[in-house]
């Protein structure tokens, strides 16, 4: 196995016992190993960055058919055909993939304290091996496991194929989880997936329906995960204001239309989706425009600002990060009274403070404090499902369901997508009913999965009518084709 494949696929399934004994370990992670003290700074930043290149049927710009184009990343396609659109960008995008990995190095052999939360979809660490291009993954292995750098780089788990959560069938995502576990192992080893403890939920889409957002959270804990990070207008407090402490942890309550609940720590993105706001490093001016140490149940505590956006889209972010990066931490950070944390190390340093989660601020997703003014203390689906629809009679702006909460309000992932949401619904129903029993060593069970979670990959409907969603009409008839086999 070189770089998470076997036999041209990617590692997902197969190893479950070895990753749930490597997520036992229940650290703490970071802060032992960085030593930061926080007693004498007014606030912390951390800042990630998320990357992600759709696996698509290499085709029809050379007339090539879908049914038999081989699956190739779309950063392949790119390089490959770099006279077309902006496909010129698609060197610039492979050195932004590995860049982090010598940025870090640098600044930390010059005793620099740089930070970075690195969030990589499945599909683009599997279409970076699929390249040829290991160069990547054994430059980003050099700061996940070398002890002089990893303690300054934390990795966020995602959903493997960059799925949108609230318009994928549930049992899915869970498949999605472990897919992304399994793989990263695979490439890094099992001691720095132990270390993976935040997650980054695809296109910062939090699921507001009841059931969905209750399943995307109990699986997350089941999986080892102890914080998501959460997009600042998809969440309210639990009386439906808007969130009043945001440089402050939070508790995301998720409950279901049975009165079940499941709670992870969230940590608030704040202000807009702009990645300029990463790529000039905003986080670390909004942390030193702060007043210093907040109270939270009875403990003092530092606030934390933290920010995500796209790691290599946009001339700010492929040509201004770097320099701008550097100077924040090669110089402007010392003496500014602010520190830089990775999100589990801010959180095992809260533990040191004697602040755990239980005195964090209980949220829950957006307009869900009107369903449950309605429904009641004792829930059922009908009544969360009556609720719902009073409520859109009642108030415009009231969304739910498949849309749920995400970066912007200005783009649906579902309408117009309405035959092909279907389509992959059906797909993933056969899938589970011919593998009620998973089989996760069987080659043909992992072949299915895989395609099965390209399908649902986000792109093929970010980008409107047209290529992208023809590419997941041809997914979905090869996971068919490979689940009538059985």
């Amino acid at each position: 196995m070189k770089h998470g494949i076997v036999d041209g696929w990617p590692v997902v399934s197969g190893h479950e016992q070895e990753i749930a004994r490597a997520l036992a370990e229940g650290g703490p992670f970071y802060a032992p190993a960085t030593g930061v003290s926080v007693r004498d700074v007014k606030a912390a930043f951390g800042l990630a960055l998320h990357m992600h290149q759709p696996i698509v049927p290499e085709g029809r710009p050379d007339g090539a058919d879908l049914q038999v184009a081989d699956l190739v990343s779309y950063l392949d396609y790119m390089m490959q055909h770099q006279w077309l659109g902006d496909n010129h960008n698609a060197p610039v995008f492979e050195w932004c993939y590995r860049r982090m990995a010598h940025m870090i190095p640098e600044l930390v052999d010059a005793g620099k304290q740089p930070r970075a939360m690195l969030d990589y979809s499945g599909d683009l660490l599997w279409g970076l091996a699929k390249m040829g291009d290991g160069g990547v993954l054994e430059d980003l292995g050099r700061i996940t496991n070398d002890p002089r750098y990893w303690p300054y780089v934390e990795w966020l788990g995602t959903f493997w194929s960059h799925p949108v959560a609230p318009s994928t069938p549930a049992s899915d995502l869970r498949l999605h989880i472990r897919a992304w576990q399994e793989h990263f192992a695979a490439i890094f080893g099992l001691r720095a997936l132990s270390r993976v403890r935040g997650f980054s939920l695809p296109e910062m889409s939090l699921p507001n329906n009841p059931d969905q957002c209750y399943e995307v959270v109990k699986a997350l804990k089941e999986c080892g995960y102890r914080w998501v990070m959460v997009q600042e207008h998809t969440i309210e407090n639990l009386d439906g204001s808007g969130v009043k402490r945001p440089h402050l942890p939070h508790m995301l309550i998720a409950r279901n239309s049975h009165g079940d609940e499941a709670g992870i720590v969230a940590l608030v993105k704040t202000q807009g989706s702009d990645t300029k706001l990463v790529a000039q490093l905003q986080p670390f001016y909004e942390a030193r425009s702060l007043s210093g140490w907040q109270e939270l149940g009875g403990t003092q505590i530092p606030p934390y600002v933290v920010q995500i956006g796209d790691g290599e889209n946009g001339g700010v972010m492929m040509n201004e990060f770097p320099p701008k990066y550097k100077s924040v931490f090669g110089q402007e950070i010392e003496g500014s009274g602010i520190v830089s944390l990775n999100g589990t190390e801010y959180l095992e340093i809260l533990d040191q403070l004697g602040c755990g989660q239980d005195q964090f601020i209980p949220v829950q997703p957006v307009w869900q404090h009107r369903i449950w003014t309605k429904v009641g203390s004792n829930p059922t689906p009908e009544a969360v499902a009556l609720a719902m629809e009073e409520s859109k009679r009642e108030e415009s702006r009231f969304h739910m369901d498949e849309d749920g909460g995400n970066w912007t309000q200005n783009l649906s992932w579902t309408k117009g997508y309405e035959h092909e949401l279907s389509e992959i619904e059906n797909v993933s129903a056969l899938f589970h009913r011919k593998f009620q029993t998973p089989l996760p060593e069987s080659d043909q069970y992992r072949r299915a999965l895989i395609h099965l979670m390209l399908c649902e990959t986000s792109c093929f409907r970010y980008w409107g009518q047209g290529t992208f969603t023809e590419y997941a009409r041809e997914l979905v008839r090869r996971t068919r084709d490979i689940l009538g086999e059985l």
